[in-house]
Parts: structure tokens; C-alpha cells; sequence
């Protein structure tokens, strides 16, 4: 059942921030609760790749006359109409703007968040000048729940009110706009399918995140999450139906990972010409770790384009420990082509 949208607590036990764990450490931590605006769900309704796909075609280019239905979607005119990847670098803020704890894109009123955001991409246009920069941010559109709610989903979906709130911040700043799922207890299909008509804008990507996908029944943030290559597959399949039905560009899916199990069978995931994969290293902890990670979950297990996530504060929470500079993540082989702050 769907509630109003009015502001609600998030769930009793607390909001749990995707991607909260040290690198190569399975004991995810929980933080307090956020306030914010929720609907709950009903029951199920030559580039830096790792990877190249067997199949080969030319990115569709964007339609801008296509209607999502939605006059407010449908009002936002920035629309890419090629693929990103691996002509430009991805640039990302994470988080929810009704947390601060949840990271930079909530932490800072709007206006200073995009001015510290622009900043940021000057120190990573310098690391690298060669490479353009394509800014983004990227929401948690589904959070994970540390009680079930009244669908036992273990999840909460962020009003229309909130997305769309977010998608403006991106459209009025040109920076493309991802939203992730942290499934909790519920279906992944039914979750995608919640944000279908965002992501008919072309500049609307999908992030999904194994750390809170409790496939073993758990409680989010008690144990970590895994997806199999069927669920990456599932995911996207959702994407290039969306891009073909749509004429859009390929999307961009970013799946999170920083342990062995959390993506298992990789070998099994299928390219698709209509959407860009990316394998996103998000663990935190000190340089060599993320690196070890890095070079364990990622390098070694290649998919198609690389990811790599920065802690504004918990890459500083070990003794010693430092957050790595542009310089030092770009020294990775291969170079990561989406870069995300937490």
C-alpha cells in the first residue's frame, strides 16, 4: 500500500549508508535515521575497459520529443545523445538530500554541494586533462531498511517529490543523474521497475548495490549482500529495453562491490551495446586496502569499465589512513572510469 507524501521517520532500526563497509571487511556499520519524504511499495509489480562486447553497434541518439507522461520529467531538457563511456569520465556525488550522514550529495545545502562538486572535478581534469569529466549525482532513490515496514521489503522508496528534486539538481547543473537501489528483502525487478519512468529521461542511470541485496533473508546491515550474474543480467536487460523502446543513449549501470562474495558468477554477465557496465570498487579504509581491493574484486575479475569510490570521511577513520589523491587512483591499471565521493 502506498503511503501519502508526507515526511515519515525512516524505520525503527535506522538508515543503513550503502557501501558503508571497509574494504575487504564483511562487518557493515549502521548509522541514525534520517527524516525524509517515502512512498512505501506495493507487493511485487581504445578505452579503459576491461571487457569489450561481442556485439557492435552505434549509440542510438536521443529522442527529445518522447513524453515520460510526466509534464515535470518531461520539462527537463538536458539530454546527452551518445554514449559516456570511455570518451568521458564519470565524476559522482553520492547520497540522499535528506541525510548528512549518508554522504556529500546530502551533507551541504544544494548550491555548495554543486560548487565543492565542481571543484573536486578541477583537481581530476588536472590528474588527468586528456580525459573529459562528465559531472553526476547520484542518489539513493531505494534505501535500505533495518525493519521490514508493512510489506516486509526491508526497504524504502523515495517520494517522486525527492527524485525529481534530484533529477533538476542534474538537470540545471548538466550533470546525468543515477539512481540506486538498495533492495533490502525486495524483488529487484519491482524496484527497477518503480523508477522506469525516470529513467526514460537520457540523462537517468541505474546504480544497484549487493551489500544490501539480503538474499539469505537477513536484516540489512548485519551481514553483506550479494547478486548473481542473473540479477546483474536482469538489470540490465531492464536497461536496454528502456534505451530501445526509447531511442535513447546507452545507459550507464553501476553495480557497488568490495568483497568476493558480493558478485558471484561474474563470468556469467552479458554485455549489451545499449548499456555500459560498471564494477564500482566502494569499500573505505586506508590506500593500500582500497588498492588490494581494487586489484582483487575488480582487476581481476573484469566485466567492462571500472569504478572507484572515496570517503570524505571514512577513508580517514583507520589510524594514519588518508583519503588517495586523483593521481594515485589513476595510477590503477585499468583506469577507473567512474569516480564517486562519498
Amino acid at each position: 500500500m502506498r503511503l501519502s507524501l508526507a515526511a515519515l521517520s525512516l524505520l525503527a532500526l535506522g538508515q543503513f549508508v550503502g557501501c558503508s563497509s571497509p574494504s575487504k571487511q564483511e562487518n557493515p556499520s549502521q548509522t541514525g535515521k534520517i527524516t525524509t519524504e517515502a512512498t512505501a511499495a506495493p507487493a511485487a509489480a581504445k578505452s579503459d575497459t576491461t571487457q569489450t562486447s561481442t556485439e557492435s553497434t552505434e549509440p542510438v541518439a536521443a529522442n527529445p520529443a518522447h513524453s515520460t507522461g510526466d509534464s515535470t520529467l518531461d520539462s527537463l531538457t538536458y539530454a546527452p545523445t551518445a554514449a559516456i563511456l570511455p570518451e568521458k569520465r564519470i565524476f559522482a556525488y553520492y547520497g540522499n538530500p535528506h541525510s548528512k550522514k549518508m554522504g556529500i550529495l546530502g551533507k551541504y545545502p544544494k548550491d555548495e554541494m554543486l560548487e565543492r562538486l565542481d571543484r573536486e572535478i578541477k583537481n581530476w581534469e588536472k590528474a588527468d586533462p586528456n580525459t573529459p569529466i562528465q559531472p553526476a549525482l547520484h542518489l539513493v532513490a531505494i534505501s535500505a531498511q533495518g525493519a521490514p515496514g508493512k510489506d516486509g521489503g526491508y526497504r524504502l522508496r523515495m517520494s517522486d517529490k525527492t527524485i525529481k528534486k534530484v533529477l533538476k539538481w542534474g538537470n540545471e547543473h548538466k550533470a546525468i543523474v543515477f539512481l540506486d537501489i538498495q533492495r533490502g528483502h525486495a524483488p529487484l525487478g519491482p524496484e527497477m521497475a518503480y523508477l522506469e519512468k525516470y529513467l526514460k529521461l537520457p540523462f537517468v542511470h541505474l546504480g544497484i548495490d549487493p551489500e544490501f541485496s539480503m538474499v539469505t533473508g537477513a536484516r540489512p546491515g548485519t551481514k553483506i549482500g550479494s547478486y548473481d550474474a542473473a540479477d546483474v543480467n536482469q538489470a540490465v536487460q531492464f536497461l536496454s529495453r528502456i534505451v530501445k523502446e526509447n531511442k535513447l543513449p546507452p545507459k550507464v549501470l553501476v553495480v557497488h562491490r568490495f568483497t568476493q562474495g558480493m558478485i558471484k558468477n561474474y563470468k556469467n554477465i552479458k554485455l549489451d551495446p545499449n548499456v555500459q557496465i560498471v564494477m564500482n570498487m566502494d569499500g573505505w579504509g586506508p590506500p593500500v586496502l582500497k588498492k588490494d581491493s581494487y586489484h582483487a574484486y575488480i582487476q581481476k575479475e573484469p566485466v567492462q569499465y571500472t569504478g572507484f569510490k572515496l570517503f570524505y570521511d571514512n577513508d580517514f577513520r583507520k589510524p594514519g589512513s588518508r583519503i588517495m589523491t586523483p593521481e594515485e587512483v589513476l595510477a590503477l591499471t585499468p583506469k577507473p572510469m567512474y569516480i564517486q565521493y562519498q
